[in-house]
């Protein structure tokens, strides 16, 4: 029993552990590897689909009527936006290639647009799903317009138009983020009781979102030990996202509570979505840069772990 109420309380740090120590098993272990060799790009392709899902779950929770734009929202996309502008800046003064390495990990994790999953952890912490929602549309909106624009800036062998960036990350959004959406209202008007006994499962969509979490860390583990970079700018790229991290998280809270909505404000420019992020690194940026997205998402959990503890101990956030 004491086991059981230890991962409910820790369900994020034990799915960073198992998807560690999975990956480590099946790689390293010559009788396994076939295996994980054969299961690794299927679990990899499943991640989406398991995100629909719990955004479905999610999204059956959501009062149509609170998803309108609030001011906050505006202000964190400027805020995001300064900073991306800024790091470009520092990427463009920089003259040592570790120092430029480092400035681009810590670039994708400001310029990332808010995971799709950030309303489940939202849920958890007492935050508005539907407010979330509508940022993190706009987020994905405002994305497909700066990435075309900074990064032949970050590097300028990127080919990159700006009608197939901004295509790419709209595409992701209607797939990932509005398909649900939309099913689920529609499945609120169409079937209700359905939509009710999914309602009534608390925690459903949060422990989906663990699952994933588990494959994502595998992922990571991957791309940090085949990093090729010496030791001391893997430390970097591996510890600064940490700083960014709860450098966003306490930016956006402190937006967020002049509008008296500082835990969704909090996760809304905090959660990134690194897989976007790891994935447009490989794709067009320096692709050793990929080891501090990878990071984040797990520096992002261990805080939100953290908040979810507080949580349930105090019956509120302290931070």
């Amino acid at each position: 029993m004491q086991i059981v109420t230890f991962l409910k309380r820790w369900s994020l740090p034990c799915s960073i552990v198992l998807g560690a120590v999975i990956y480590l098993l099946f790689a390293y272990i010559p009788l396994l590897q076939p295996v994980g060799d054969a299961v690794g790009p299927w679990l990899e392709e499943l991640i989406p689909f398991v995100l629909f899902g719990l955004l479905y779950v999610t999204f059956c929770k959501i009062q149509i009527h609170d998803m309108r734009p609030r001011a906050w929202h505006f202000w964190l996309q400027s805020i995001r936006v300064a900073l991306s502008g800024l790091l470009v800046w520092l990427i463009s003064l920089a003259t040592g290639a570790d120092t430029k390495l480092v400035l681009e990990g810590v670039f994708i994790c400001v310029i990332c647009p808010t995971a799709s999953a950030a309303p489940v952890v939202t849920e958890r912490l007492g935050g508005s799903i539907a407010s979330l929602t509508v940022y993190t549309i706009i987020a994905n909106v405002v994305t497909s317009v700066i990435i075309p624009l900074f990064f032949p800036m970050v590097e300028k062998s990127a080919d990159i138009s700006f009608l197939s960036a901004s295509l790419m990350v709209l595409r992701n959004v209607t797939s990932v983020l509005v398909a649900p959406l939309v099913l689920a209202l529609v499945s609120r008007k169409v079937v209700p009781r359905f939509t009710d006994r999914i309602r009534a499962m608390d925690n459903l969509g949060f422990y989906m979102w663990c699952f994933n979490l588990t494959i994502i860390t595998g992922l990571t583990m991957r791309n940090i030990l085949r990093s090729s970079v010496s030791g001391g700018v893997l430390l970097l790229l591996l510890v600064l996202p940490l700083f960014v991290s709860l450098f966003q998280f306490a930016v956006g809270k402190w937006v967020g509570r002049f509008y008296g909505d500082s835990i969704s404000a909090g996760q809304a420019l905090g959660q990134k979505n690194t897989v976007v992020g790891i994935w447009l690194t490989f794709t067009f940026l320096n692709p050793l840069a990929a080891v501090a997205p990878g990071a984040y998402v797990l520096w992002q959990n261990m805080i939100n772990a953290w908040q979810l503890w507080c949580k349930d101990k105090y019956g509120r956030l302290r931070w």
